[in-house]
């Protein structure tokens, strides 16, 4: 379609659609009743007597009624299957014609943006889940859950570790009606329906929104931190304050995934190495905590750190240079501040640029 046919159409589909108050008024009256004179329309809706006939004429003009030169004169309703008919398939070509001009814009790697929009939210919930490689952090609600459920089936089934937060704990779908380890690879459920809504992939793209906000309440708000190194505030945020108090366990795979792993939380790459035992080694890819340059080290892991509020999380590589301390984001104690980890059983992991 050219350019000229292309902006004919998207005008052509602007005008059917551009209905005014007193026109929709009309057109959903004479769509109940079928048939109905001026009078009629007038005594059923809010339009002054004085303009039912442009209203009507103007809904004729648009083939959405027909208009019998009656006394009184008959507003008859067109099937909208028929009225709507052309439009709608202009309106599949010109969106077919559309999608192939789209350019996605391009994005700020350290954008932070706030929206108040649902559909903006929900449409950057699921972006988060499709764009995680190895690592999920999600907290949502039991509605949430089933609409994202594919999504998250999917992320589950590429080897993403996910650990799934639901709020709140006493809406959450039970463990025995509700087969968790489909979606995540531990579930938990939480009090209170203040929780926030958040989603953090690899513990860069994130999300983070209220409940209200979900609800279209325009007082509330998201928050996006676009592959931000910032969306390490939200990855900590639900690790230390969200899903520490979580209560309830709805479901957790035990069952060993393979070796090698990447992690982005090393709370999550500790307890997993606990849990898992044996013999590890690793590669942190992060930075040093004193001067603040890039690092990458490799070495056996010698000793871990772990708190039962897993609040405190590190650990330690022999590496060719000595014993170094990781941890985590914003790390003091420690000498490297993780931000990826890579763990296997015989070697340290590949590491790519």
């Amino acid at each position: 379609m050219a350019r000229d046919e292309l902006r004919s159409t998207v005008e052509r589909v602007g005008d059917r659609f551009n209905l005014g108050e007193y026109e929709i008024d009309a057109y959903l009256a004479v769509l109940e009743h079928g048939t109905l004179t001026a009078s009629e329309i007038a005594d059923s809706t809010s339009i002054p007597q004085p303009r039912v006939y442009d209203t009507v004429r103007s809904l004729s003009d648009r083939g959405l009624v027909e208009l019998r030169e009656s006394r009184p004169m008959q507003v008859v309703a067109i099937d909208p299957t028929d009225a709507f008919d052309d439009v709608h398939a202009a309106l599949e070509e010109m969106i077919d014609e559309l999608e192939a001009r789209f350019t996605a814009p391009a994005r700020d790697t350290e954008a932070v943006s706030l929206v108040k929009s649902r559909s903006t939210i929900l449409r950057y919930i699921e972006e988060v889940i499709d764009a995680a490689e190895y690592e999920l952090a999600l907290s949502l609600t039991p509605d949430l859950l089933e609409r994202f459920e594919d999504d998250l089936m999917r992320a589950r089934a590429s080897g993403v570790s996910t650990d799934l937060l639901i709020t709140p704990a006493a809406d959450a779908p039970s463990p025995e009606e509700y087969a968790y380890t489909e979606v995540a690879t531990a579930a938990r459920a939480r009090r209170g329906i203040t929780t926030p809504v958040i989603a953090v992939a690899d513990g860069t793209y994130s999300i983070y929104a209220t409940q209200d906000a979900l609800r279209d309440d325009q007082d509330r708000y998201g928050v996006i931190f676009n592959r931000s190194a910032l969306g390490f505030l939200i990855s900590g945020f639900f690790g230390t304050v969200l899903w520490t108090t979580a209560e309830t366990t709805l479901g957790e795979d035990t069952e060993s995934r393979p070796f090698p792993r990447r992690y982005a939380s090393i709370r999550r790459c500790v307890k997993e190495l606990i849990d898992a035992g044996g013999e590890f080694y690793a590669t942190i890819d992060g930075r040093d905590v004193e001067s603040g340059r890039s690092r990458v080290v490799r070495g056996k892991v010698t000793d871990v750190s772990f708190e039962m509020t897993e609040e405190v999380a590190a650990l330690s590589l022999e590496t060719d240079d000595g014993i170094v301390t990781v941890g985590g984001r914003v790390a003091a104690l420690e000498e490297i501040e993780a931000y990826e980890i890579r763990v296997g059983r015989h070697r340290p992991p590949a590491y790519e640029e």
